[in-house]
């Protein structure tokens, strides 16, 4: 049996990732879902525990995919690090990555961290990060838009700001960096350069939304080529 554990990104909740489940589901798979808080003072270690909390429900000799989306890419490969015996396979989607001290900001153009910090001091309290509108993950269908408005979070800035901690152990598990097209930021850059082979996937960035069916097919796909190697 393969457990996928499926990690948001920021500004996001579990529900991100509801309509890939079934398509997972269908094909024999578990999932789970973790619940990244939003709250003052969380940081990304707050977040890697909540997901190393996850894996340590995972019954022991399961097969485990843990898949992190756009900042979860960090976060899942803090947790892959502490417990690397619980995972078999990690898969960044369109997912941040670098190299242990490395935070958010450290790998984000610097427009973009002056940015977020500007928006947390002007309409977050100095700690919060207001969501941006749904055409920043690449939705445009009003149908989309509207969904993902509804649900979008504020996101607390120390999470952007917080280095990884990482011992060397995470670099010792398989991982792909799956790149949607058109590209927003170089993540296939940031996957190869921690050893993941990177994948192209058309779609934006919230691919997860806008074509599931093809996002579960290649994370299937994965893990069919995984255990035939």
């Amino acid at each position: 049996m393969t457990t996928f554990v499926l990690v948001h990104g920021a500004w996001h909740g579990p529900w991100a990732w509801d309509r890939v489940v079934p398509p997972l589901r269908a094909a024999g798979a578990r999932t789970l879902t973790p619940d990244l808080s939003a709250v003052q003072d969380v940081g990304l270690h707050d977040h890697a525990r909540t997901v190393v909390a996850a894996l340590d429900t995972v019954p022991d000799g399961e097969d485990v995919v843990l898949v992190g989306h756009s900042y979860a890419g960090l976060v899942v490969r803090e947790a892959a690090d502490a417990r690397p015996g619980a995972v078999g396979h990690v898969v960044l989607v369109d997912g941040w990555a670098g190299p242990d001290g490395a935070s958010l900001f450290d790998l984000a153009p610097g427009a973009f961290a002056e940015a977020v910090r500007a928006a947390a001091e002007a309409r977050g309290d100095g700690w919060r990060v207001p969501a941006p509108p749904p055409e920043r993950f690449g939705i445009v269908d009003t149908g989309d838009a509207a969904w993902l408005s509804a649900r979008l979070l504020p996101q607390p800035l120390r999470t952007f700001t917080e280095p990884t901690r990482l011992s060397g152990a995470v670099d010792r598990i398989p991982g792909t960096a799956i790149c949607c097209r058109p590209p927003t930021y170089p993540f296939d850059r940031f996957g190869e350069a921690v050893g993941y082979r990177a994948l192209p996937l058309d779609g934006p960035h919230d691919v997860m939304l806008t074509d599931p069916e093809a996002l579960a097919r290649l994370l299937l796909r994965e893990r069919e080529a995984r255990a035939s190697a």
